[in-house]
């Protein structure tokens, strides 16, 4: 059998919720996406505090409420001690699968998918490589036809530049730092005649933008503005080598699993789970280090991470389902 109802449960959240719609797609499953906001002082508090889980979820969005789905697929520390209840809720009728680090006894769940760096250790815990995500190969396909017209005027080969920017007090991209890796791109542009285009995320904010578009643009290279549609799985698609900075897992997830060239950005970093990260798809031939001074940008080969598949196959054998 295959589960005939799935929900994912997240704060809505694009690194929670697009891991747990990738392996959704995996399973060959809909899901209906169910987006909480946990209020205090539940938030604050420890999963092992939580005394009345339901209570948690602020009113007014999704509802939370029986009948339950033959499966969850959840994701983020805030909503794990509320996935757990759904199944003890359930009686075991539910099937929960939790992505990434839940911040709580595995064993709470029918399974756990978490990153290896993660360092969730447990006899339902499958570890991943990178963690999971929905850029399968059919919408890569997509996004290169749509974008394959508008790219074509820039250089080959084609370096995708996925910017980050800060993230709390783990992660820090000063426009000192941004213009200082720009002006490396820029060097590669004029000495080796590549092609740039270039991506900002939510955390490169306005400070960061500017300095994209000021160093990059004048030189020839493509900058999305943040306006139309944003070209971040055309250029995944599209780009020759791939360049991203530190602060995030998923998108270095995303472009290992093109197996193209990629490139780690290194920025101010204050956490040891990324750098475990890093260094370990590093040691295994997957990424390398952004390269300093004038050194030319390599190309190389490896067997990218499918860890989604993987997972999902998983999740089939352990539970039974086709």
């Amino acid at each position: 059998m295959t589960p005939r109802t799935t929900w994912i449960l997240t704060e809505g959240l694009a690194g929670t919720e697009g891991p747990c719609l990738g392996l959704a797609r995996a399973l060959g499953v809909e899901p209906v996406v169910r987006r909480v906001r946990i209020r205090q002082p539940w938030r604050s508090l420890p999963a092992s505090l939580w005394l009345s889980p339901f209570s948690a979820v602020e009113p007014g969005g999704e509802a939370i409420a029986p009948p339950w789905p033959d499966l969850v697929i959840s994701s983020g520390s805030a909503v794990a001690p509320l996935a757990a209840a759904i199944r003890a809720a359930a009686g075991g009728a539910t099937r929960v699968v939790h992505v990434q680090d839940p911040k709580t006894d595995p064993a709470r769940f029918d399974l756990v998918v978490a990153p290896r760096h993660d360092g969730v250790e447990g006899a339902n815990v499958v570890a991943t490589r990178a963690t999971l995500h929905g850029l399968a190969p059919a919408s890569l396909a997509a996004a290169a036809e749509e974008w394959a017209p508008r790219l074509a005027v820039l250089g080959r080969p084609l370096l995708a530049f996925l910017c980050g920017g800060d993230a709390g007090r783990r992660f820090r991209l000063s426009p000192a730092r941004l213009g200082e890796i720009c002006a490396g791109i820029r060097l590669r542009m004029h000495r080796d005649g590549i092609g740039v285009a270039a991506t900002p995320s939510r955390r490169t904010g306005p400070a960061n933008e500017a300095v994209l578009h000021a160093e990059l643009a004048p030189a020839g290279a493509m900058v999305w503005d943040g306006t139309g549609a944003n070209p971040y799985r055309g250029l995944l698609a599209l780009a020759d080598i791939v360049a991203v900075t530190q602060d995030s897992v998923s998108m270095i997830s995303e472009a290992a699993g093109t197996g193209k060239p990629v490139y780690w950005i290194p920025v101010e970093c204050r956490s040891r789970r990324m750098q475990r990260f890093v260094d370990a798809l590093t040691e295994e031939g997957v990424l390398r280090r952004w390269p300093g001074g004038d050194a030319p940008l390599e190309r190389w080969s490896y067997a990218p991470p499918d860890d989604t598949t993987r997972a999902a196959a998983e999740i089939r054998r352990r539970f039974g389902w086709r």
